[in-house]
Formats: C-alpha cells, structure tokens, sequence
C-alpha cells in the first residue's frame, strides 16, 4: 500500500528543480578548478577499476535532485512536440522506426560536472505527467542499484519499461558509467516492439574536465524487419582525452534479414541530426536539440493530497534545501538521517527475516540481470505535472 504524505511536510519539503536544459552546461559553475581539485582529492584513494556506485559524496557535489529524477525527465520533459506520441502516429514501419531514433536521440543531454545526483533510497518513486504521458518510476533494488520505470501514453496507446542499474567505475583519467539493463517500447495499436539499449557516458577528469556519451545505441523491431544503429564512437580516444567533443552521431537504418541499408543517420546529439534516403537521395532533419531540449520545465504540484511519501523530490527535499541555499551543514546533516534511516529499515528487515517487495513492479533476477514487469497496465495521472504540455493535439 502506497502512504500518503502529510500535507505539511509536502508544503515545507517538496523541492521541485528544471530538468538540465541544452543551455544550462554553458552557465555551469560546478567546473571551477577547485571543484576539480576536490573530485581528485576524494578519489586519490580509489583504485582504478573500483566500483563507484556507493561512493559517498559531499553536498557540494550533490545536484539536488534524486538519480530516479533525472531518469524519468528523459522520457515527461522536453519543449517541442510530443516525440514519444509521434513514434505511434506515423503512417509507415519506417516512418515509426525514424520517429523511435529521434525520440532515443533527445535522452541525450548536457553533464553538469561536480554536480551528482543523489544515489535514490530503496522504495523511492517519482511520479510525473506530461500531458497524455504519464511517468512512474522506483528504486526496486538498493544493492545493486536497481530503478524500475514505466511510462504509458493514454492517447497514443504506447507503452514504455525500463529496467537498469548504472555501473560507475573509476579509470584514472576519467570515470566510466555504464548502463545495463533493458529498454523496450510497446506501440500497441500497431503491435509493435522496440529493443533499445543504452551508450556509455565517459566522464573526464583529466587533462580537463567533461563528459561524453560512447558506444552504439541499437534499436530492433522484429515485427517489421527493421533495425537502427547509431554510433557514438566517431572521435578518436585522443581527442576526447584533449576536449575536443564533437558530439557527433553516424549511423543507419536497414532490414534485418537481408541487412540492406536504407539511411544513413548523421549529426550532433546537441545540434540537428539528419536522415539520409539512400533510395531518394533525399536528406530530412529528423532531431533538432534547440527546438526539444532547451528551457525545460520543472513540475508543478498538481494535486498535493496524492503526494506520496516516497516521492524522491520529498524525500530529499530538505537536502536540497540546503544545497540550494548553500547551508552545507544543514544539507549535510540531512543527507545523513536519509541514510540512517534507510540502514535502520534494512535492520528491521534482517531482524524479522522481511524481504523488500516493490510496490509497483515484479522483480525477477536471473545472475546478474534484472527483469521488472509493471503491476498494473497503465500508469495512472501524476500528483506532479508539467504544466503546458506540448503535442497534445
């Protein structure tokens, strides 16, 4: 049963921050070389190789806002139309197949380094809606990391699962994140299935600071015969180590049987990215950044009796409190009862032999992988909104 929170403390703690916007990484403060020295100096006993994923962090280095967050904001914010409805309304397989790579292409957003987000508490969720898109998203696992999200489009009838756990790991240089997990979208009035996966994001510390995605994002639908893959791979090693980011997207779209190609895809995740018609010769541009990540939005309470407990912007709201007002100490400290009281409830647990159980998903773990299936089969209108939705037409 999901508990309610008191509606005091929703008006005293409910912190809700804009989503990283394309133009927000230029008016970032957090690269200053002391920030920079303060990364290293935390990291100087940590040997390359080792697994960051409980690394403790300092509220100066802490974006205040839950990793379910940001998660989630991929999928209910953006300024343009409505991507995720448009996958479903096109006409043709390969005009929806088009419509699924510009909608992968927009999760592609700007790092703000020296800012982490909060490592989410086991149970936390976030709720959020975003016109017909409704977005619910939980902690299932505390170790490993393990966030579970479900997203439905009411209009469109599009069903989307996440299932992942990011694996930061320390390379000396710079740091590794990589995202396992399973990503699948369900157009079900066309009975239809999207495989998609997820690049890597490299995140340099030296000789100067940044960050990049890396790596190949797939996308597969066997019912229509279709594939899409697009590499994140086009710069050499040595000019990423330099800071010279192009950020940079080459890929195609072909049949899976006979592995014909049929576009060439080609641009920059932060700019446009452009279909090329290898029948035609016709070039379109299928993603512009500027038009669908820039000034984004936070949410608005909508309806504050349906706030739950659990809510991550509750949950961490008095810490973010202190980051914002830059009352360290006070940030500190209640950084420090949210994971007391985490330990404390994991004590409990142990003592009276109680496993976790999820409150929205069925959690299946086979070895290493994760496996999670909504308990209902839509998600139901948020408490927390983002207000002139776009695309609702």
């Amino acid at each position: 049963m999901c508990v309610k929170a008191k509606e005091g403390e929703i008006r005293r703690h409910l912190v809700l921050l804009k989503p990283v916007s394309l133009e927000d990484e230029k008016d970032s403060e957090h690269t200053a070389s002391s920030v920079i020295r303060r990364i290293l100096s935390l990291l100087k006993n940590v040997r390359p190789g080792s697994d960051l994923t409980n690394f403790q962090l300092p509220p100066q280095l802490n974006q205040p806002k839950s990793r379910l967050q940001c998660y989630a904001e991929l999928i209910y914010s953006f300024s343009g139309d409505d991507m995720l409805g448009e996958c479903s309304r096109r006409d043709s397989p390969i005009e929806r197949l088009k419509s699924v790579v510009t909608w992968n292409i927009s999760h592609f957003r700007p790092v703000l380094i020296g800012q982490s987000a909060y490592n989410p508490i086991l149970g936390e969720t976030h709720h959020v809606s975003n016109g017909h898109i409704n977005v619910l998203i939980e902690q299932v696992s505390h170790h490993p990391a393990v966030s579970a999200l479900h997203a439905t489009h009411a209009k469109e009838n599009i069903d989307v699962t996440w299932v992942q756990h990011s694996s930061p790991k320390f390379r000396g240089a710079y740091v590794e994140i990589e995202t396992k997990g399973k990503r699948v979208m369900k157009l079900q009035s066309r009975k239809e299935t999207y495989d998609m996966n997820q690049p890597r994001l490299i995140v340099r510390l030296l000789p100067t600071l940044g960050a990049q995605y890396t790596g190949k994002l797939k996308i597969k639908c066997p019912e229509t015969n279709l594939e899409a893959e697009l590499d994140l791979n086009s710069d050499s090693f040595r000019e990423r180590f330099r800071g010279n980011n192009s950020r940079s997207i080459k890929g195609k779209i072909y049949e899976s049987s006979s592995r014909d190609k049929l576009y060439d895809i080609f641009g920059h995740w932060d700019r446009t990215v452009t279909a090329k018609n290898l029948k035609t010769g016709e070039d379109e541009d299928i993603y512009n950044a500027k038009e669908n990540i820039s000034g984004l939005k936070p949410p608005v309470v909508k309806n504050l009796q349906e706030v739950m407990e659990s809510e991550s912007a509750l949950v961490w709201g008095e810490v973010s409190e202190g980051i914002l007002k830059k009352d360290w100490e006070r940030a500190g400290k209640a950084k420090r009862l949210v994971e007391e009281k985490q330990r404390e409830s994991l004590k409990q647990r142990e003592a009276s032999g109680e496993s976790w159980i999820p409150k929205h998903f069925s959690v299946v773990k086979d070895g290493k992988d994760w496996d999670c299936s909504p308990l209902k089969p839509t998600v139901p209108p948020a408490p927390l909104v983002i207000t002139e939705a776009q695309g609702e037409s």
